[in-house]
């Protein structure tokens, strides 16, 4: 296991219908203990493995999920194949009562193949789950998603979206880093991954330091916490964060939202773009380029523009949902051409 000395800042003054704002828009991640104990899936994950099982099991829809296995010898790491040519897992299609019948089969066994469900839509698969099990965050509009399964180890990764990870069952080891440890953390391919999002290729179980020597750095600004059934952690937008399940079932329930409008977009897309267009010109037009993103991107003054008619400022008018809709509907068409 790393050596990570820093813990994630506590707080204990959270309930699930009164989470203070300056917690939601907090800048560094945040283990909120007992968050959601009084949920009746904690209940149930305090007094056994199988109680738990049994309480989700009387919402199930019986709507077929999407299943990752991997065998015992890849020790719950979700990951590349040896070459990367693909992956070290296989999916499968089962509905849940077969994903639990796989996990108590296994559950007393130490070599036990990876059994895992990822990011799937509570509301659907598990419908009035949340009567009963809930964050009050309707006005942030969440995606409220559940992760379970046996021992896992999901690689260093960001999302977008601000995250609250709710533990329902087991026990989590997350490790945490800000975003600026990008060159740190060897991040892999951008269009190729495991699960949507571009990942670290460090092994955290056993770090490669010959290979990865700039992981030692990232190391010095990493936080770590363990969240036992009833922790919530808040995990920021953009923070790396790697994720190990501990137990022979495990259960975390994720609320994401993001702090901006919708129809702004993911910024992955842009990033991608500006690969495309941008990386590879000759470094003095790269320059520039860097200049017109600084000033009509990261670094917009708004007075700036006040010599340009507001009627025909277009795209540097201030972005709303029907600008938002022109612009993707011209992006397209110039896709086409």
């Amino acid at each position: 296991m790393l050596q990570i000395s820093q813990q994630v800042e506590e707080r204990l003054d959270c309930q699930p219908d009164a989470i203070a704002a300056e917690v939601l828009d907090s800048t560094i991640p945040l283990v909120l203990r007992g968050l959601v104990d009084s949920w009746p899936l904690v209940q149930a994950a305090k007094q056994s493995a199988s109680d738990s099982i049994d309480y989700l099991t009387q919402f199930d829809s019986g709507a077929p999920l999407t299943v990752f296995t991997g065998p015992a010898e890849n020790k719950g790491r979700v990951f590349y194949n040896q070459d990367y040519s693909g992956f070290n897992f296989a999916n499968q299609q089962a509905d849940l009562k077969q994903v639990f019948a796989q996990l108590i089969e296994h559950s007393d066994n130490s070599q036990a193949p990876m059994v895992y469900v990822g990011s799937t839509m509570i509301d659907h698969w598990l419908p009035g789950f949340r009567q009963h099990n809930d964050l009050a965050l309707s006005e942030h509009n969440p995606v409220v998603s559940i992760w379970l399964g046996n021992r896992s180890r999901i690689a260093a990764h960001y999302d977008f979206p601000t995250n609250i990870a709710c533990c329902g069952a087991g026990r989590r080891r997350v490790t945490l880093f800000p975003p600026d440890q990008l060159e740190n953390l060897y991040v892999g391919p951008l269009d190729f991954t495991p699960a949507g999002q571009p990942i670290s290729l460090v092994d955290f179980a056993e770090p490669d330091y010959e290979r990865f020597p700039k992981f030692r750095e990232a190391l010095k600004s990493a936080v770590v916490v363990e969240l036992e059934p009833g922790d919530a952690l808040l995990i920021p937008s953009m923070w790396w964060h790697h994720i190990e399940a501990l137990e022979s079932f495990n259960v975390l329930i994720n609320y994401w939202w993001r702090n901006s409008p919708a129809h702004m977009g993911p910024p992955l897309n842009v990033l991608q773009h500006a690969i495309m267009g941008l990386r590879d010109l000759p470094q003095e037009q790269r320059a520039v380029w860097q200049q017109l993103f600084d000033y009509y991107v990261f670094n917009p003054q708004e007075q700036a523009f006040e010599h340009i008619p507001e009627q025909v400022r277009g795209v540097l008018n201030p972005m709303d949902e029907a600008s938002a809709k022109q612009i993707r509907s011209m992006l397209l068409n110039k896709f086409k051409q």
